[in-house]
């Protein structure tokens, strides 16, 4: 099954974190090896954003770490077309109002594809299919 990157899913796995999960691991080395593990074009601004706010420190300028994280072998950045966007508004409810995460979930969606998350919010919706 393919699988799509929670932003905190992608950046462990890029700085080898160890609060990556050996599920999610394996998950991720398994998607890379058969064409590449999803990422919503979002998880880079949300990357952004929380560097701005310093709730994420990075060991470089996050430019030069996002150039770098993007190019990873077998990270496939997933753009924000429009049926994205909108599907994101349309998510069946309860949804928590997270735009980052709608927009995450709708990509996991449109893609068929289970969502690599930590977040316990997203793994207990029961709209769609999530592994950690």
């Amino acid at each position: 099954m393919p699988i799509v990157l929670d932003t905190h899913a992608w950046v462990w796995w890029v700085t080898h974190d160890r609060r990556l999960s050996r599920t999610a691991a394996r998950a991720i080395r398994g998607a890379v090896a058969g064409g590449g593990a999803s990422l919503s074009l979002i998880s880079v601004w949300e990357v952004a954003k929380k560097v701005e706010k310093r709730q994420l420190v990075l060991d470089r300028p996050v430019r030069r770490w996002i150039e770098q994280a993007i190019s990873e072998p077998g990270i496939v950045l997933v753009d924000l077309t429009p049926t994205i966007l909108m599907d994101s508004c349309e998510l069946p409810q309860p949804f928590h109002g997270d735009p980052a995460d709608q927009m995450i979930v709708a990509t996991a969606r449109h893609l068929g594809a289970a969502l690599v998350t930590r977040d316990d919010r997203l793994r207990k919706y029961p709209h769609v299919k999530s592994l950690w």
